[in-house]
């Protein structure tokens, strides 16, 4: 299967390449199209959005906002952009989906159903 390109502002590029992590992010940041900052189209998962996805494997559907690790609040939904589901999301747009491995679990597909800008 082959992978779709990723949006990646340059401001959250630099901020995530500075992130002390060699697994997938590391993977992800490297097949990123990186662009300026206010050409990152509104439908894509980038730093400090709302996203809800659709884990088709399952069927259940999350609401997530994707922050960085010094944010993370499980109880309101922020989780780390280094979270398997994190790493998984960023850069995708509305309507992608992602077959992706997790610790202890079989490779999951995730679609992306809306991104929206966070309130924080």
């Amino acid at each position: 299967m082959e992978l779709e390109n990723l949006i990646i502002s340059d401001k959250d590029f630099v901020r995530l390449s500075k992130l002390d992590n060699h697994g997938l992010l590391s993977y992800e940041l490297s097949r990123a199209v990186v662009v300026p900052e206010d050409q990152v189209p509104p439908n894509v998962v980038r730093m400090n959005t709302r996203v809800v996805y659709l884990d088709e494997s399952n069927g259940i559907s999350r609401e997530v906002e994707l922050v960085f690790p010094e944010d993370v609040d499980l109880d309101v939904g922020k989780i780390s952009v280094l979270s398997p589901v994190g790493s998984a999301l960023l850069g995708l747009e509305e309507g992608q989906t992602i077959d992706w491995s997790f610790p202890n679990d079989p490779s999951r597909r995730l679609r992306v159903m809306s991104v929206a800008k966070a309130n924080t």
